[in-house]
């Protein structure tokens, strides 16, 4: 099979995420407060009138030594059960979208898989620390791209994000992407496809990222030809988020 331009140029992904994932890196990107994108609903209630719930202040365990305060106690928040580590479950509630949606629980257990660097099932405060840095990390490239801010990534927008990331996609390649990662049902006839919220469009980008490496170990002469077995085929496809 062959793929043309696969992740040649742009950016490389930054440092923070374990095991080779992670965004590309903000580069001059926005550096201001996170927003809604990705967020979690602040402790005690929303700030300055944002919409959406929040949390209250849990429990009297303090953070542990030289944690940061404001972080454990998002930590603490997410942490419902009180029992000093977050599951799938209690990620999933504490995502939320642009538009107050929860995070899709395909791109929560991708999340899960990457920082769960002890394969315990949980997330303990190290490992929250981590997360929370690759989602505002996030936060800032999806806000660079969503030049609209229809609070999605349409086609165009997703076309300009893959190409400075390195990833020249034919527009047969863009549309499949966009259709599969699409955050609600296709279009009526005539009509573009719907947008792309804010997980979706981290599972797609690193997808796409761990497809291209995947080539790229494959295509040893770097023709962008490569011939594999069946049980390599497989293994590339089951290994994504």
């Amino acid at each position: 099979m062959s793929y043309g331009g696969y992740g040649s140029g742009g950016y490389a992904p930054p440092p923070g995420g374990p095991g080779g994932y992670g965004p590309p890196p903000p580069a001059s990107y926005d550096s201001s407060p996170p927003g809604s994108y990705g967020s979690y609903p602040p402790p005690g209630g929303p700030p300055g009138g944002l919409p959406g719930g929040g949390f209250a202040p849990r429990g009297s365990m303090g953070p542990p030594p030289g944690a940061d305060p404001q972080l454990w106690s998002w930590f603490a928040a997410v942490d419902t059960d009180n029992s000093g580590s977050i599951n799938a479950q209690e990620l999933e509630r504490a995502l939320i979208n642009g538009d107050w949606t929860p995070f899709d629980l395909d791109t929560v257990k991708m999340l899960m898989s990457i920082f769960d660097t002890d394969r315990s099932g949980t997330i303990g405060f190290n490992e929250f620390a981590g997360l929370w840095k690759y989602i505002k990390d996030w936060q800032n490239v999806f806000r660079h791209f969503d030049r609209d801010r229809s609070g999605s990534i349409d086609g165009v927008e997703l076309r300009d994000a893959l190409s400075q990331f390195g990833y020249q996609l034919s527009p047969q390649l863009l549309g499949l992407v966009q259709r599969k990662y699409a955050s609600s049902v296709s279009g009526s006839r005539g009509m573009p496809p719907p947008g792309i919220s804010f997980d979706r469009f981290v599972r797609a980008c690193v997808a796409i990222k761990q497809l291209s490496e995947a080539f790229s170990r494959l295509d040893t002469d770097r023709d962008g030809w490569v011939q594999i077995n069946y049980d390599q085929f497989m293994q590339t496809v089951l290994t994504l988020p």
